[in-house]
């Protein structure tokens, strides 16, 4: 990708993401942006994200592959790892050789190179004082990722954050909860239509997804309303 067709696309993604902040909006689907856009647009392998419940236990949200998905799950079985410190802290983890992480993750570490990554980077779903979740950007190759995609994957995820959060101006604290809570049933039911499609058509867990997501922009139904529908046998996928 040259440079002006990514500033383009970051262009096109804090748009999008700012689109949010003025009506009603489905968070599984944006946050499903945001780590497709980090993906796509910076050097990076794959992108997972932890949102917490409100009683604050992290849980998977979205993800680009099936192997990012594979770590995220087994960092919350563990509760450790640079995500889950992340969340905690409230502050960027930068592991550029997760080999080298091993004494301090190692279950972590361990699923991480079985599953093909080589570095992580953590960033905090933050504003001000308030952290609902973190990003893990993967790599393929140990190294530090530039300042530059670190800047720009905070400033997305900044974005997203106050996407979530913006109501909090306008109504009780419970709303924002029970938004979050949503947010996360959401996933599941979207996993759920996942398995149904890959078994049906005979493919793997990421080519079902796609397949979702297509058949939900196409039809211009809410992406969560499509996995709902292929549970429930109502949609055709």
């Amino acid at each position: 990708m040259n440079e002006t067709s990514r500033e383009l696309e970051l262009l096109d993604a804090f748009a999008n993401l700012s689109d949010t902040l003025v009506g009603g909006y489905d968070v599984v689907e944006l946050l499903q942006l945001l780590v497709d856009t980090c993906r796509d647009v910076l050097d990076v392998t794959a992108v997972g994200l932890l949102l917490a419940s409100p009683d604050e236990e992290l849980e998977l949200v979205a993800s680009t592959s099936e192997e990012s998905r594979i770590v995220e799950t087994l960092q919350l079985g563990a509760e450790n790892g640079p995500c889950v410190h992340c969340f905690h802290t409230g502050q960027p983890v930068a592991v550029p050789d997760i080999a080298a992480m091993r004494d301090t993750w190692p279950e972590f570490a361990a699923s991480a190179s079985e599953q093909g990554f080589r570095g992580v980077f953590a960033i905090p779903l933050r504003l001000r004082s308030t952290t609902i979740g973190a990003m893990n950007l993967f790599r393929a190759e140990p190294g530090e990722l530039n300042e530059r995609d670190l800047r720009a994957a905070q400033a997305l995820a900044d974005v997203a954050t106050i996407g979530i959060l913006h109501e909090r101006s306008f109504r009780a604290n419970d709303v924002v909860r029970e938004q979050l809570q949503i947010a996360l049933n959401s996933r599941i039911l979207i996993e759920q239509a996942k398995g149904v499609i890959a078994h049906r058509h005979g493919v793997d867990m990421d080519e079902a997804f796609g397949m979702l997501r297509t058949y939900a922009r196409t039809n211009r139904v809410r992406l969560v309303e499509t996995a709902r529908g292929v549970v429930e046998r109502r949609v055709p996928l």
